[in-house]
């Protein structure tokens, strides 16, 4: 006990510890736990060889062997010398028999792939044509020789004047070439009759009509191609214009002018006009006075006889000579220099001129058409000619008779051609075809495009191939002048097939413009 006011006193006591039973008790039930993994092994390994050996294909060299390549050689000088001298006259002898020699005139060395058959390279059509039974009229190249075009009409029967035609052209070297869809489609209110690219111009080609109107496009412009057009007016042809052919404008070097020949028996000049209009520069007329009075004549409407053209050719070699073929069954020669009027009807801008000069031994029928040889010299002027008698005519312009004829087919032929590059091969079409035997069989197989070669036959064709399974005529040809291989044909179902050609109507031989002038020579002694 405490007595006195002092009751309350410091005092030290010991500490007192209390154990915790909550962390010994978590401690108990604590786990140590590890991501990490076990230890990772690691081994060193080589793929390089221990052991280096060196291996040579060098063979040793011959104790005997030169050392140095390079060293001079040891020439006898005197020997050589002696050798020239003894060989002199031999050699320079028969270097001069060379530089004379005519063995290899002509002869080009072709670097392309050699083609052994005549092979189908395409067939086009536009189907909306064939679906009104239009047929391929004319086919033509351009100036580059990519283009094919095409005209589409009718030749033997329908209403012409208010049929809807057209022309279409393919680029046979673009990527995306679809046969039945042409690249161009232009409608034409009148059939198409003919056509003809420039020569130079790649996108320009004139056109004529059944109308006896000339049109020319450009197939640059897609939205209104048409260019220049003859309208209808005292000069226009009043017959369907069956060919067209451009001319070099003598006067204008940059500008050219358009030929037409036309039923009409008018051989019309027209020349490019600021205004889009092609107005006529000259004129010709073939008439009743120039060919023999047997032929049977178109008597137009003011009582003059004037003698239906159906086809023309320029000669290679003079520019103003030209042959033409006219319905009575005659080919004419005749030259744009001559000044005999022709005594029809006046009415046209120009006075016409009567162009003929010497009529040749007719067919038994029309002439459809006419080529003149790219490749005769001027001594012979030879060209061909074919109709409806079913024959093609060989001829020299110095003579009025043929120098031969082949009875090609019973049915017409439409279509005779030159070759650009064969002076002894030329190219036909007609409607008719041909029965091949085969074993026991008899198939009948329509062949109507025939390769003629007359160095190796004058009596038949070299090659006749298959235009069509159907009994349809082919009505025109054109060889492609720039790509020689390709031989274009146009025919009756509306088809237009571009053949290639075996190297054999595409390589000249050394001296084949010296054969056929003999051939010729032959025949007219």
């Amino acid at each position: 006990p405490l007595s006195g006011p002092g009751m309350f006193a410091d005092r030290t006591e010991p500490g007192v510890d209390v154990q915790s039973l909550w962390r010994s008790a978590r401690s108990a039930r604590c786990e140590v736990k590890t991501c990490q993994t076990g230890k990772i092994s690691t081994a060193e390994a080589a793929a390089q060889s221990h052991t280096v050996q060196d291996t040579a294909v060098q063979t040793e060299q011959r104790k005997d062997a030169v050392p140095d390549f390079q060293q001079e050689v040891q020439v006898d000088y005197t020997g050589l010398l002696s050798f020239l001298q003894r060989v002199e006259d031999a050699v320079i002898k028969e270097l001069n028999k060379n530089w004379k020699s005519h063995a290899f005139d002509g002869f080009e060395v072709n670097w392309t792939d050699q083609e052994e058959t005549v092979s189908c390279l395409h067939t086009l059509s536009y189907p909306e044509a064939q679906d009104q039974n239009l047929q391929v009229t004319s086919v033509s190249w351009n100036a580059t020789g990519s283009v094919i075009a095409c005209s589409y009409g009718r030749l033997d029967d329908g209403d012409w004047s208010t049929e809807k035609c057209c022309v279409c052209t393919w680029n046979l070297d673009r990527r995306g070439l679809s046969p039945q869809h042409p690249d161009l489609v232009v409608d034409v209110p009148s059939s198409v009759m003919c056509l003809a690219f420039h020569p130079s111009q790649p996108s320009l080609i004139a056109g004529g009509l059944f109308s006896g109107e000339l049109v020319v496009w450009d197939t640059s412009r897609t939205e209104d191609p048409v260019i220049w057009r003859t309208g209808m007016t005292d000069d226009t042809h009043t017959d369907p214009v069956y060919q067209v052919n451009w001319l070099p404008d003598t006067k204008h070097r940059n500008h050219s002018r358009l030929l037409s020949v036309a039923t009409d028996g008018k051989i019309l000049v027209w020349r490019e006009e600021r205004d889009g209009q092609l107005a006529l520069a000259e004129g010709f007329a073939i008439v009743a006075q120039q060919i023999p009075r047997s032929t049977r004549l178109k008597k137009m409407a003011w009582g003059e006889a004037a003698v239906g053209v159906t086809s023309l050719s320029f000669s290679h070699f003079d520019p103003d000579v030209f042959v033409v073929g006219v319905e009575g069954g005659y080919s004419l020669k005749c030259s744009t220099a001559a000044q005999t009027p022709a005594l029809l009807r006046p009415g046209g801008s120009v006075p016409l001129r009567a162009p003929g000069e010497l009529t040749f031994s007719p067919h038994a029928g029309p002439v459809y058409s006419v080529s003149c040889s790219p490749f005769h010299r001027q001594v012979l002027n030879l060209f061909l000619s074919c109709g409806t008698d079913g024959q093609v005519h060989f001829h020299s312009m110095l003579q009025t008779q043929p120098l031969f004829a082949l009875q090609l087919s019973k049915k017409y032929l439409f279509c005779v051609c030159w070759s650009p590059v064969r002076p002894l091969v030329f190219a036909a079409a007609s409607g008719e075809g041909k029965y091949l035997q085969v074993s026991s069989l008899e198939h009948k197989i329509k062949r109507e495009v025939h390769l003629f070669d007359l160095a190796r036959s004058m009596q038949k064709p070299t090659v006749s191939l298959k235009q069509s399974m159907n009994d349809c005529p082919v009505y025109c040809l054109e060889f492609n002048t720039k790509h020689t291989q390709l031989l274009a044909a146009g025919d009756a179902t509306g088809t237009v097939k571009v053949w290639q050609l075996s190297s054999d109507f595409t390589e000249q031989g050394p001296r084949e413009m010296s054969h056929l002038e003999q051939l010729a020579s032959e025949i007219m002694d």
